[in-house]
């Protein structure tokens, strides 16, 4: 993906990255080659343009289907190698990136082997440190969540800090899943939930309320509730804002209508994040560039921006801080100033 955005010489983090939609399409292409290929897909470009979604169940139907090309834990391994390395490319410093275990059971895949794997993948890239936060795609529901938390817990060796829940968020709302959030809360575990994506203001109500979660996901659809909204901004609860996905899965219209810049200015802390890079078509740097050039903001918010990611971050206080003042210092920083 070429890139000639100025923001792409800049240090940054990305709080809301799925390795399944991250994996570079050169490197899918391969993947689909190794399993037979599909009739209707002849070439690298026909690839890419499948990515193109009628709205947000599409998307998650087309999530499905990539995901049959995800085998075996060498395939794990080779796409968080190839994953890490197009981000470390971007000059990305720090990831919390998800995974979703349970959509690869019925290949006979357990968390703990999915994480090892991974985990030998991201390790060949040391230019880019991942964090891995377990998705338990509510879509399989809450039993299967439950056993989904305790494989996770059983492979926190290989650098599971945190969990969340991804999926079809209009059909399986937060409170479904209360008992195994508090759970996750109980093992140590950081929680985030996507909410106020596919669904509105109240599924982001109960994933405050019901899931008690650190961060939300996406949270695009806050400000149908001013009462949210300024909950969100009082209690500083950070969001893991997408605006180009958004616009992908038909949630807004285009970035010129996104929200981001309304929460901003009503004190929300928002971070800023791709998704899923390989399907959307985006990179971290033209989510700023949009912003900049659709939404108004200027350079300075853009570099407010990557701060609050390492502020929200799952990180020690302390590598917050280390980190924070080595992206201050780092000459691209210093020539955006």
């Amino acid at each position: 993906m070429s890139n000639p955005s100025p923001f792409a010489a800049l240090p940054k983090v990305e709080l809301h990255l799925h390795l399944e939609g991250a994996i570079p399409l050169p490197a899918l292409w391969e993947l689909v080659g190794k399993y037979g290929g599909a009739p209707d897909l002849p070439d690298l470009a026909a690839l890419e343009r499948h990515f193109v979604y009628r709205d947000f169940p599409h998307f998650i139907d087309t999530w499905v289907w990539k995901n049959q090309f995800l085998r075996t834990y060498d395939d794990f391994t080779y796409i968080a190698e190839q994953v890490a390395r197009h981000l470390a490319a971007q000059n990305i410093r720090y990831v919390e990136a998800f995974f979703s275990p349970a959509d690869f059971a019925r290949h006979g895949l357990r968390p703990q082997g999915l994480a090892e794997a991974i985990r030998a993948g991201l390790q060949r890239v040391p230019a880019v440190e991942v964090a891995l936060v377990g998705d338990f795609v509510r879509d399989m529901g809450p039993e299967r969540a439950a056993v989904t938390l305790e494989e996770l817990h059983e492979a926190r060796a290989y650098g599971i800090i945190g969990v969340g829940i991804g999926g079809s968020e209009q059909d399986y709302p937060p409170n479904l899943f209360t008992a195994v959030y508090e759970r996750a809360r109980a093992l140590g575990f950081h929680t985030s939930a996507h909410a106020g994506e596919a669904a509105g203001a109240a599924s982001i109500w109960g994933a405050l309320r019901s899931l008690r979660v650190e961060r939300i996901g996406h949270g695009t659809r806050a400000e149908e509730d001013p009462a949210l909204l300024d909950y969100l901004a009082e209690r500083q609860v950070p969001l893991e804002m997408c605006p180009i996905s958004n616009v992908r899965t038909g949630v807004v219209p285009s970035v010129a209508a996104h929200p981001l810049r309304r929460y901003v200015e009503h004190g929300l802390l928002v971070t800023v994040s791709s998704d899923d890079p390989a399907m959307f078509g985006n990179s971290l740097a033209q989510e700023y560039q949009a912003l900049v050039d659709e939404l108004g903001l200027t350079r300075a918010d853009i570099r407010t921006l990557i701060l609050n990611g390492i502020h929200a971050s799952w990180l020690p206080e302390a590598r917050k801080a280390e980190l924070a003042d080595a992206f201050r210092r780092d000459p691209a920083w210093l020539a955006e100033a």
